[in-house]
């Protein structure tokens, strides 16, 4: 039987004509909440009048660079007032802001400037230095909007019209782009941000997560803006003591991370390394990936401030499974968020009976239309309304569901998918590699790493050295949260007939393995 959670539909609720930068900020200014404050930014309080005026600027000067309506605009930016000023300003003229990982290596930058056919990106100047070679324009915010009006109409534009990308790593082949409409962040707030968080213009919301991701763009941008609260954005790496000094001097209400935070979190008031000040939250929320029961007791124990964990997706926006406050289920994924539907079906498309595991299906209006020019990707994953996460699951008698795994290698590293044949394909480059295999293994905390099994080629034999050079090798070309935690040598990988990695193999090894 299929699990619904009853409420008003908040996408019939909107007019057809509809513009999100419109609904977002100003709505606030003309309802003479301009003086409030919406964003918190290194020590510098900024207004909703403030930011409707940069919006505007920002919207003029995209015009008169030739942007068009439904044209792509890039997003290489770190979490601070000039992203917000860009993603409203060019929904608000109609045009794409489509938000990258300013951290991302070259290669994939590239991928994504010539997927979305961009003739403009907006850079901050660290990362301008980073693409000289790339065949745009690369302008910052304060070389757009200097001498640029502050007064903008927006453009006449509908809930269903498209509104802004989000790129999604997927099992294999390049990223792709959730393409997102107009009503989708209405429908993400109306649904989780008030009807699970009771999200109101009093609140203050912290995100670990940035807003180059789905979740964080939520968490510190359009949920704070939906209600006119205010939101604390920090560029720099959220590291527990950086954690801990902002929530102390700002004081948020609400804090959003991943659950490879809170366990760093909470290691490092173990240690005794950092004191943390938790007394202004009225609840945080994680995200990303599986929050293990032992790590949220633990938090408890040490904090008792509650976790809302859930289950959401770039292609869904946001969250659409949840725990409640006050009802935890510790280790579960929660029940229905508002307004969501959501099945478990066996491999032939099926519901199956409760407590017996299938793939988890979600239905809400918050996700995306399609992937761009990923035809036969849409057609995997979007049947009909129905989405396919990708994963695994159990609904239980009372409609609380649990995470049992991904249908295929996926797994999630604070929050960010890693596939492994990425991984493999960095290492098997070094010369001293035959073959490597990439699994999931848990850490002390019970939280998803990537260990790489690896075969050497003749002539070289294992060594820490080695070992190290592999991991240097990953974290270069990758980032920190895709480089392997460990690497396991053996002789050669367990294949089928034919020659395929039995990657279950390797996982049922895992508990051979002292890490």
């Amino acid at each position: 039987m299929t699990c619904r959670a009853d409420s008003p539909d908040p996408y019939d609720a909107l007019p057809r004509r509809f513009n999100a930068a419109a609904h977002f900020v100003d709505r606030h200014v003309a309802a003479g909440r301009g003086e409030r404050t919406a964003l918190v930014c290194d020590g510098r309080r900024i207004t909703y009048r403030e930011v409707h005026a940069q919006v505007n600027r920002l919207g003029n000067a995209l015009r008169r660079l030739g942007v068009r309506m439904e044209e792509r605009v890039p997003l290489l930016l770190p979490d601070g007032p000039e992203f917000v000023y860009a993603f409203w300003g060019a929904i608000k003229i109609g045009a794409v802001p489509v938000p990258l990982n300013p951290l991302s290596g070259p290669a994939e930058i590239e991928y994504v400037l010539d997927d979305t056919r961009a003739a403009v990106v907006i850079v901050d100047g660290s990362v301008a230095e980073r693409r000289d070679a790339a065949p745009v324009n690369r302008v910052s915010v304060e070389e757009l909007v200097a001498g640029e009006c502050a007064e903008l109409e927006p453009a006449a534009t509908t809930r269903d019209d498209v509104a802004f990308w989000l790129y999604t790593s997927g099992t294999t082949g390049p990223p792709k782009a959730a393409v997102h409409l107009q009503h989708d962040m209405v429908v993400c707030c109306e649904t989780y941000a008030r009807g699970v968080l009771d999200l109101d213009a009093d609140d203050r919301c912290y995100s670990a997560a940035k807003l180059c991701f789905a979740y964080g763009l939520g968490n510190a941008l359009y949920f704070p803006f939906h209600v006119g609260a205010s939101a604390l954005l920090d560029a720099g790496r959220p590291t527990p003591p950086r954690i801990a000094e902002l929530i102390a001097r700002e004081r948020p209400t609400l804090f959003f991370a991943v659950p490879t935070t809170y366990g760093a979190m909470l290691r490092a008031a173990e240690a005794g390394e950092v004191a943390f000040d938790l007394a202004s939250l009225r609840c945080c929320v994680s995200a990303g990936e599986p929050f293990p029961r032992a790590l949220y007791e633990r938090w408890m124990d040490r904090f008792g401030v509650e976790i809302l964990d859930g289950l959401g997706s770039t292609e869904l926006c946001h969250i659409v499974i949840s725990n409640r406050a006050g009802c935890v289920r510790p280790g579960s994924m929660g029940t229905l968020v508002p307004g969501c539907d959501a099945k478990v079906v066996d491999d032939e498309g099926d519901e199956v009976p409760e407590t017996a595991v299938g793939h988890l299906l979600v239905r809400t209006e918050s996700a995306c239309a399609g992937y761009w020019n990923q035809h036969m990707r849409t057609q995997q994953t979007f049947v009909g309304e129905w989405v396919r996460t990708g994963d695994r699951g159990v609904r239980d008698a009372d409609g609380v569901f649990w995470y049992v795994g991904r249908s295929d290698d996926m797994f999630k590293v604070s929050g960010m998918w890693v596939s492994p044949i990425e991984v493999e394909a960095v290492l098997c480059e070094h010369p001293a590699v035959a073959e490597a295999a990439v699994v999931a293994a848990p850490d002390d905390d019970h939280l998803a790493k990537p260990l790489a099994f690896v075969a050497l080629a003749p002539g070289h034999a294992p060594a820490p050295s080695l070992e190290e050079d592999l991991k240097d090798l990953a974290c270069a070309r990758l980032g920190r949260r895709k480089t392997p935690r460990w690497v396991v040598f053996v002789p050669e990988l367990p294949k089928t007939a034919t020659g395929k990695v039995q990657r279950f193999q390797l996982r049922l090894s895992l508990e051979q393995l002292e890490l």
